[in-house]
């Protein structure tokens, strides 16, 4: 971290100082109606924005790495750049040391643009193509998970430097937004052929990783996946390998209570089962945890029909666009004019269409608004994680054409 204070690092930091940044002021409002009067100072403005935009609070950003830091102290944030890969976002992150897990070549090369040393990213991919692992190899990205045989053959013909994390599949949540277990981590049954065959190849093991699922609102599992990650350091000890020095938990956190309990379970796990183990280094890949809440799109009303009671909106971002969270995240959206409500003010059973000309692009229905008119604006909060990275072009709306505002709030 550099400059005298976490704020004034990440203002300072490549992707960040070159651009302009709005300051304004919480005082008593609460931080997502502090945003909203920033957004209205925004549209109102002469020049001002006339299509849909994010706004990023950078300062947000910086609150829960200083959140994460005190609940997690001992667990270094390697940020999921999957989840939200703005320049802006990762600079900030950088800025205030987080490594990084990227999962392709575009996302390493991102990281590494801003200046972050390749010591400082994890490959966190089970399933690799090769000449992205032939690509770290070049440029010195020497850690990556694995949950396959086939893969521990490709590391060795691709990148023989590489060192390994064996990814295992952590206790089922049953509620997690996104089940990553069906799709990776080693079974019980799987970790020691999978240990033997690293150590056929001389390929090293350095820890084990698993994560719980995205979302996950469960603490308890985080305990039971530690467990199994010392069941399978205990496994490669046996075997005669090299010490195990990593543990990397994963992501699947949510800013706010859902935090702080998991935190709780995770550092008595720790204590639990790795507290003889001082010189293993736990990791862990929040994403939604630093990116959700720091983000708010505001879209604008560009089309209106009302038949009867109903009211029918159009605005400019939809499911083909950042908003393709509801389809692809579970984001349940509770859009709210910018303007605000009037206490007492009828309010209509209204639906709202994205901009595309496909029926599926549908926001909400039945969704209590007051009335509106073409030009007025909603807004919609924790617009952060796994939104803009995830939109399309289709029907020629191009999610890249939103732009995202930088801000720091104090």
């Amino acid at each position: 971290m550099v400059g005298g204070s976490p704020m004034q690092a990440v203002l300072m930091a490549p992707g960040v100082k070159d651009r302009k940044v709005m300051a304004f002021r919480r005082d008593a409002l609460k931080d997502k109606d502090a945003v909203a009067a920033l957004i209205r100072d925004m549209v109102a403005a002469a020049g001002g924005p006339r299509s849909a935009f994010h706004v990023l609070d950078l300062a947000r950003v910086v609150d829960l790495h200083r959140g994460w830091r005190r609940s997690l102290p001992a667990v270094r944030p390697f940020y999921a750049v999957k989840c939200n890969p703005d320049g802006a976002m990762l600079a900030a992150l950088a800025a205030l040391g987080a490594g990084f897990d990227c999962a392709s070549r575009a996302e390493i090369e991102a990281v590494l643009r801003l200046g972050v040393q390749p010591g400082s990213i994890v490959y966190a991919n089970p399933c690799k193509p090769d000449a992205h692992l032939e690509y770290a190899a070049e440029i010195g990205v020497n850690l990556t998970t694995y949950d396959a045989e086939e893969e521990v053959a490709k590391v060795k013909r691709c990148h023989p430097r590489c060192e390994l994390l064996l990814r295992i599949k952590a206790p089922d949540s049953g509620d997690a937004k996104v089940d990553l277990g069906l799709k990776y981590g080693a079974n019980p049954e799987e970790v020691l052929p999978l240990l033997r065959a690293a150590q056929r190849e001389g390929v090293t093991v350095a820890g084990v990783s698993f994560h719980v699922g995205s979302g996950a609102s469960r603490a308890d599992v985080y305990r039971g996946a530690i467990e199994a990650a010392r069941a399978a350091f205990d496994a490669a000890a046996a075997l005669g390998m090299p010490p195990m020095r990593i543990l990397d938990i994963g992501g699947g956190f949510m800013a706010g209570p859902t935090f702080d309990e998991a935190a709780a379970v995770i550092n008595r796990a720790l204590e639990r089962y790795f507290g003889d183990l001082p010189c293993v280094e736990v990791i862990g890949e929040p994403g939604r945890y630093f990116a959700e809440t720091a983000f708010t799109l505001a879209a604008r009303v560009i089309g209106k029909r009302v038949r009867g009671e109903l009211r029918e909106y159009w605005i400019d971002d939809g499911l083909y666009g950042s908003l393709n969270c509801i389809l692809m995240d579970h984001y349940v959206p509770r859009p709210r004019p910018l303007a605000g409500a009037r206490h007492g003010e009828e309010t209509h059973a209204s639906t709202v269409f994205g901009p595309t000309c496909d029926s599926l692009d549908t926001v909400v229905t039945g969704y209590q608004l007051p009335e509106m008119s073409v030009g007025d604006w909603l807004v919609f909060d924790d617009m952060g994680a796994y939104t803009t990275a995830a939109g399309s072009n289709f029907n020629g709306f191009a999610t890249s054409d939103i732009k995202i505002y930088l801000a720091y709030s104090s």
